[in-house]
């Protein structure tokens, strides 16, 4: 399983909105400080906005900010509205056929295990962990 762009830019995105959560942030803004294309930002945004993370504001002080504190984001409620499901294999997806084989399946113990063990990381760092990860190290813009 690899995480996409989309899921990755949307967690350094969020980053941006909660190191400034008093002021809007332009997607300019973000796109010339992480070195990502504005287009692909504004499509990665507009998920996050109809996911009601982040809410607009318009005009010339206008941008984006986060909707809640950054306490209450996980990076897994952020790569799951991004990139879908996490789970290693399609047959462990909530709306999943059910498997033909998964009664005598000896691998799904393992793709259980993979898929809990990386709900319990992404469920467990919020976007305030990462946050303060980045105001130790400022020059760790590009990710």
């Amino acid at each position: 399983m690899k995480i996409s762009t989309k899921g990755r830019y949307a967690l350094r995105m969020m980053i941006e909105f909660g190191l400034n959560p008093d002021s809007c942030t332009k997607i300019s803004q973000v796109a010339e400080r992480q070195g990502i294309s504005d287009k692909y930002l504004e499509q990665i945004v507009t998920l996050l906005h109809k996911a009601g993370y982040v809410r607009s504001i318009r005009g010339a002080q206008g941008g984006y900010m986060l909707t809640k504190r950054p306490e209450e984001y996980t990076v897994g409620m952020i790569l799951r509205q991004t990139e879908g499901s996490l789970s290693p294999v399609s047959c462990l997806d909530d709306n999943a056929d059910p498997c033909k084989r998964a009664g005598t399946c000896v691998t799904l113990t393992v793709w259980k295990q993979l898929k809990d063990a990386i709900d319990q990381v992404v469920d467990r760092v919020t976007l305030a962990d990462l946050i303060e990860e980045q105001k130790k190290c400022p020059d760790a813009n590009l990710m």
